[in-house]
C-alpha cells in the first residue's frame, strides 16, 4: 500500500511530500519531496500513532454522570465503585469495545488498561478467571487497537496511619487474595499479535509493603521480556501523608526501596511529589505517565511534569478516567498546566510534547510511535480545514487540534477510521448502548 502526504511528522520533524509504503503491517519506505502518483492521499498533517499509556475502559460510563454534586476524588470513586460493581464479562466487553473504538476515533493506535476488574463482584472467581482480561483482549481486537493488559494486583482496601486497611465488599473482585494467587491468574494469561501482558501494582496503599517486591520480581522475572510494570504514585496527598505515617517514606521513597523503580516502570500521575521524589524517578529512568483531564476533572493538582523531563523521566500521557478522550488534548493541557503553574509559555516544545503522545515503549511497544522503516504502520490524519486548525503551521498542530479533527487512522497498515468514521459504525450509538444500563440497574 502507498500513501502520500504533504505534511508528515517523520524523525526531524515536519517533512513534505512524503510518499509512505506498507508492507505486512510495516513501514517499507519514507520518503520526503516526492510527488503522489497512485498513491492514497491523506489530508492534513499525518503524525504517528499515538499512545494511550493509561486507561481504566470501564470508567468512561462515568462521563458526565459525576458533576452533580461537587466533592473531591474521594466522593467520585463512590459512584466509580458503583459502577464497577455492575459490570459482567458481556457488559465489559460492550462497555470496552465501544471505548476503544472511541480511542481509535481520537488517533490512539495502542492502550495501556490498568486491569483490576478480576472477578465476580462478591469476589468469587468466574469459571475462566481471566473472563474480565478475555473481554478487554477481545473489545481491543474489535475495535482496531493494540492492547497492553496491564494486570494489577491489589490486595489491600486502603492505607491509614494505623496500616492497611481490609478490602470493602467493591475491592473484593479487585482482588486475588494474596500475590501467589495473582502471579498464578496472570501466568495463565497469553501474549497474542495485537495485546501484551504488562504488570501492576495498583498503588502502595493496595499492595503492602512486603508484597511489593514479589510483585516487582514476577513482573521482572516471569512475564515475558520486557513488559512493563505500572503503578499509580502520589495521585493524592492523603496517600503521602498515609505513607508517610505508617512507613516513615514518601510512597516514591517505598517503590524505590523496594526496587519497584527502573526504566521499565511507569508511575502514573506522580502529581504530589517533593524535589527527592522527582530526583528518585529521574536517576531511575521511570516513565511518569501525565493524565492532566483527569487532575482537572477531579480537582487533584497539577503535577511536576517539566521538572520530571529534567530529572530524566521520560513523559506519557494517558486518558485515565476518561473525562475525554483526546491525546492532543492531553498533550495540549500538560503545557497548560506548566503554563499556570511557572506563568511562562513553552514549557514544552512541540517536539516534546509529540514525544509524550507516542510512548508506546513504555506500554510494551517499541517498535512503535514513529513513521520509520521497519516500524509498525500506525498513522493519524489530522485535518488542518477545520475552524480549529485552519491557518495553523503544520508543527504547531498538536496545540490547537482536537480529536474530532482526526481524518484518518491507520493501525498495523490496516484502516480503522476513514473520514472521521470508525469501522464499526456509529460509536456514540455503541457507547450509548453499553453504558445506558449500567445507570438504569441503579
Amino acid at each position: 500500500m502507498r500513501l502520500f502526504a504533504s505534511h508528515a511528522w517523520l524523525a526531524d520533524g515536519i517533512a513534505d511530500d512524503v510518499t509512505i509504503e506498507i508492507e505486512d503491517g510495516r513501514f517499507a519506505g519514507v520518503t520526503p519531496n516526492t510527488v503522489p502518483g497512485e498513491a492514497i492521499r491523506l489530508p492534513g498533517v499525518v503524525l504517528p500513532g499515538f499512545a494511550n499509556a493509561h486507561s481504566h475502559a470501564f470508567h468512561r460510563a462515568l462521563r458526565g454522570r459525576t458533576h452533580d454534586s461537587g466533592g473531591t476524588f474521594w466522593t467520585w470513586r463512590e459512584r466509580m465503585y458503583a459502577i464497577a460493581a455492575r459490570l459482567d464479562p458481556d457488559g465489559y466487553l460492550a462497555l470496552a469495545r465501544a471505548t476503544y473504538a472511541e480511542m481509535a476515533l481520537a488517533g490512539i493506535t495502542a492502550v495501556g488498561e490498568f486491569h483490576y476488574l478480576h472477578h465476580a463482584p462478591s469476589g468469587v472467581e468466574y469459571s475462566d478467571p481471566n473472563a474480565m482480561a478475555e473481554a478487554l483482549r477481545q473489545a481491543a481486537a474489535e475495535a482496531g487497537v493494540r492492547l497492553t493488559l496491564l494486570d494489577t494486583c491489589y490486595l489491600a482496601g486502603g492505607l491509614d496511619s494505623g496500616g492497611h486497611l481490609p478490602l470493602d465488599s467493591v475491592q473484593l473482585r479487585f482482588s486475588d487474595g494474596d500475590v501467589a494467587s495473582w502471579q498464578a491468574r496472570v501466568k495463565a494469561l497469553r501474549p497474542s499479535e495485537g495485546m501484551r501482558v504488562g504488570a501492576a501494582i495498583h498503588s502502595v496503599r493496595a499492595v503492602p509493603r512486603e508484597f511489593l517486591a514479589g510483585v516487582r520480581d514476577f513482573a521482572t522475572a516471569d512475564l515475558e521480556a520486557g513488559r512493563p510494570l505500572h503503578v499509580h504514585l502520589s495521585e493524592q496527598p492523603a496517600e503521602n501523608e498515609a505513607c508517610l505515617a505508617y512507613y516513615g517514606l514518601t510512597p516514591t521513597e517505598l517503590l524505590a526501596t523496594e526496587g519497584v523503580l527502573s526504566a521499565r516502570t511507569t508511575a502514573v500521575h506522580a502529581t504530589h511529589l517533593s524535589v527527592k521524589d522527582i530526583a528518585l524517578l529521574g536517576d531511575s529512568g521511570t516513565t511518569a505517565c501525565i493524565c492532566p483531564t483527569t487532575e482537572q476533572d477531579l480537582a487533584d493538582g497539577i503535577g511536576p511534569a517539566r521538572a520530571l523531563r529534567d530529572a530524566g523521566s521520560p513523559l506519557s500521557l494517558g486518558s485515565d478516567q476518561h473525562a475525554t478522550i483526546d491525546l492532543l488534548g492531553e498533550a495540549r493541557s500538560m503545557e497548560a498546566h506548566e503554563r499556570l503553574a511557572s506563568r511562562h509559555r513553552g514549557r514544552f516544545t512541540p517536539a516534546e510534547l509529540m514525544e509524550a503522545m507516542t510512548g508506546h515503549a513504555g506500554i510494551g511497544w517499541p517498535d512503535a510511535g514513529r513513521i520509520e522503516v521497519g516500524q509498525r504502520a500506525d498513522l493519524v490524519a489530522v485535518r488542518t480545514d477545520t475552524p480549529r486548525t485552519a491557518g495553523s503551521a503544520p508543527d504547531q498542530l498538536m496545540l490547537c487540534a482536537t480529536a474530532a479533527d482526526v481524518h484518518t487512522v491507520v493501525i498495523d497498515g490496516q484502516f480503522v477510521v476513514q473520514d472521521g468514521r470508525h469501522r464499526l459504525g456509529d460509536v456514540g450509538a455503541l457507547l450509548h448502548s453499553a453504558i445506558t444500563p449500567l445507570w438504569s440497574a441503579a
